[in-house]
């Protein structure tokens, strides 16, 4: 007998796919706008840049993005741990970190004050209310993950010096 699992990840709305499609034409065009960036990371089995709109997050001179569940970004990001920010015509490679659960809580509560526009996604796909203690509270089924600056490097590998 075929045993059929339910699936724990959240149905995300259908339109979200086609907003995502639009949000990186228009950085690619160069408008950059609100929370949003464009997080382009290896896939897992392929190794080619999978794209995706994050909105990030600025707390104490560091970026970060979270999320409400393991999508395909979240999975490749483990596994590559790196990969690059777009903003407008900006793009920089960057470490993607993943924090451990007992240091998400204070990035996750300053998901409502940083990205309002976001908050109902978490009230609805996760039964999340929108304040700031319920978000830090979700710490453990919430990947919290941190960009930190790559160093560029030439043709020649050696790494690039600004002055």
């Amino acid at each position: 007998m075929k045993e059929t699992y339910m699936s724990t990840q959240p149905t995300l709305p259908k339109w979200l796919k086609y907003m995502n499609r639009l949000v990186i034409v228009l950085n690619h065009l160069g408008i950059g706008f609100g929370t949003w960036y464009i997080l382009s990371i290896p896939g897992r089995k392929t190794g080619k840049m999978r794209s995706t709109p994050v909105s990030v997050l600025h707390v104490n001179g560091q970026r970060y993005a979270v999320t409400g569940f393991d999508t395909h970004w979240v999975k490749n990001a483990r596994k590559a741990g790196w990969g690059t920010l777009q903003r407008g015509w900006k793009t920089e490679k960057v470490a993607v970190v993943e924090l451990p659960v007992e240091e998400r809580g204070p990035i996750l509560s300053e998901f409502p004050r940083q990205v309002p526009h976001g908050v109902e996604y978490f009230e609805k796909l996760l039964n999340l209310p929108g304040d700031p203690e319920a978000f830090a509270a979700a710490a453990p089924r919430c990947p919290v993950f941190r960009f930190d600056p790559l160093p560029q490097h030439t043709h020649d590998g050696q790494p690039v010096v600004h002055q």
